[in-house]
Parts: structure tokens; sequence; C-alpha cells
């Protein structure tokens, strides 16, 4: 099970690999000074940070039937959020960028990290203290787009508590998943009342369970990341050991959801309504590379700056209404889940558990 986990984490996160080399990635938004920059890595990467988010709050249920006293079980599933096409591309010129321009102003959309992995934009970064010197500018293209559903894991423990109501507990101790990708830790807790018990002998009555469930999710991510100045600079300012560069994240999501369910032989099918919220607070921690100047032969002049950029606020993360339809199999012990949830970023949810 814990090898499969890691399979899943592996899957969500090998995206920051991806689009962290020098060729093409991270490394290609930092032309110019860390306010700039900033917003660049925003536009660029907050798809994957919202769906990411999105993605935490899914799997926690497939039924609104709550396990009995003191029985558990233990779920595996991942859930894949879709990135929607207004958030797969941004305007370079409407980001207010004080020395960045889209090289062709009628040519300014550039993808996301959702977006297209065939459009490339390209940038001129003009030096500041000649801004119109078309010798001093140096030209670029931002990264391309990486993929458009962003997975997220969920590996959870279900026990019954007293009067039809049972909690789930989301623990993973922090883990390396490889030396490239980074580390990850999750924790989490969920809780499921059904109230359709709740009436007595009247109970009995109602052909259908009915519950109310809340959900928390925090989890934790470190990466090594290597952002490195672009060969033949024009000189670079400040510190050049660049060895302690690591991406920092940590998303939390909650959740609260009112289930319907019917149980046919081994077949279960539910669905729900509720809301969701996610945040999303990512930081770059070390010492990072900015261009921050051009010469006079058309180069990047470098200046490096600590713990330069923060990612977080209500810009990266998901909030509102959700409804969720779906269904459970049980086959002995074996359980197969599968649902589909329609929120501002829908998602798909699969997985499989052991029930007792």
């Amino acid at each position: 099970m814990k090898k499969t986990f890691t399979f899943i984490v592996f899957a969500a996160l090998i995206s920051f690999k991806a689009s962290a080399q020098n060729d093409g990635g991270i490394s290609s938004l930092f032309k110019g000074n860390p306010g700039d920059v900033n917003k660049l890595i925003n536009a660029y990467t907050t798809p994957l940070f919202k769906g990411f988010g999105n993605g935490l709050n899914g799997g926690w249920t497939n039924t609104a039937k709550t396990q009995k006293f003191l029985r558990f079980a233990v779920r595996l599933s991942a859930t894949v959020s879709m990135v929607p096409d207004a958030e797969r591309n941004y305007d370079v010129n409407a980001l207010g960028l004080t020395n960045i321009k889209a090289t062709n102003s009628s040519l300014s959309i550039a993808p996301t990290f959702a977006g297209s992995k065939d459009l490339s934009t390209g940038i001129t970064v003009s030096d500041p203290s000649a801004p119109n010197d078309p010798l001093r500018q140096y030209k670029t293209t931002l990264p391309k787009g990486v993929k458009e559903f962003i997975p997220a894991p969920q590996l959870q423990l279900t026990i019954g508590l007293i009067k039809n109501t049972d909690v789930t507990l989301r623990i993973i101790p922090t883990t390396q998943i490889t030396a490239d990708v980074g580390s990850v830790g999750m924790t989490g807790i969920g809780f499921k009342h059904n109230i359709a018990q709740d009436f007595g002998t009247a109970s009995h009555l109602i052909p259908f369970d009915l519950s109310i469930a809340v959900g928390y999710t925090r989890l934790s991510y470190t990466k090594p990341l290597s952002v490195q100045p672009d060969a033949g600079n024009g000189g670079t300012n400040g510190s050049q050991d660049y060895s302690n560069q690591t991406l920092q994240g940590d998303f939390r999501g909650w959740d609260a959801q009112v289930i319907i369910s019917k149980k046919l032989l081994f077949f279960t099918p539910f669905a729900s309504v509720g809301y969701l919220s996610s945040t999303t607070d990512v930081g770059l921690k070390g010492n990072f590379p900015f261009v921050t100047g051009v010469n006079s032969l058309g180069k990047p002049i470098y200046t490096t700056f600590a713990d330069p950029i923060s990612i977080t606020g209500s810009a990266t993360g998901v909030s509102g209404p959700r409804a969720d339809v779906g269904f459970q199999m049980s086959l002995f012990l074996l359980k197969i889940y599968a649902s589909y949830s329609f929120a501002q970023y829908q998602s798909a949810n699969v997985g499989v558990g052991l029930g007792f």
C-alpha cells in the first residue's frame, strides 16, 4: 500500500521536476526583478496549486453509511482536478511588469502550467537604467504548459464510533519520494454522521442513508531546485552559491457535505452537495539569481536574492459549492470507489480499499 501511495505522490509532484529544469522551466521566469518574477510565477503556477489544493478535498467517502462500532476501512485513492479553459493562459502585458514585456505586443498570451505545450511566448527584458536602448535588451521565452490534469493522493483509515458516526484519519509521515522530486507529508481528519439513523424506529422506514460529513487535509511538500544563471551572462552580483534552493509548499483544504446513498446488494450509488475551500502557501527558499540588468551586448546581468518568492492568498485557492456523484462497490473485503465532482475545478476520484 505504501509503495502504491508513493507512486501516486510521485505522479502528482513529478510536474515540479518537469517545470524546474533550466531548459524552459521555472528558471525561464527569473528574467526580471523579484517583483516582476513574483507576478510571473504566480500567473504560471496558480492553476497547479489550485488543482492540487482542490484534489486534497476529494476522496473522503463514497457512501452515506457509516462504519459500525470499531469496524475500520483502509482506502487509497487519487483525485485528478481539471483546470478550466479560462485558467490555461495569461496575458503578459496585463500583469503590470516593470521591465518585461511581450516581444511581440500582439502575441502576449502565454500558457500557464496547465496550458498548451506548443505555445511559446517571447519576452523582452530591458535594463532599468536604459529602458529604451535596443542594445540593452535581453530576449527569451516563457515556459510552456506541462499538464492540464492535476493529481492529488489520498491514503486514509476510517474507524466506526458510537451513534452512527465514524472518523477518518489521513496521516502520512514526511517521506522523501526521490532526491529530485522531494519530500511530502500529510495529515487530515474527517467526521461523518448518519442522521437517517437518528429518527428512532422511524429510521427503518427511510429507504436510504443520509449523512453529514466534514473533512480537513494538510499536505506539506519540499523539493530541491536548481535555478542557475544562463551561460555566457553579463555577470552576477551577490552570492553565487545556489546549492540551498528549495521549493516549500503548504496545502490545506476542508469541505463539508450532505450525502445520500442507497445500498443495492454489492453496489452503492451516492450523491452529495456541499462546500469546499483550499489555500496554498508556497515559497522559494535559498539564493536565486534574477535578471536585474542588461549590458550593451544584450547579455543579462544577474543579482542574487535570498528567499525571494512567496505564493499565497485567495488567488491560489479554490472555494465554493460542490456536488458529487459516484459509487462504492463491495466485493467481500475489497472496496472499489469512483466519483465525479462538480465545482470551480471539476475532478474525478478513483480508489480501492479494504473494509473490515
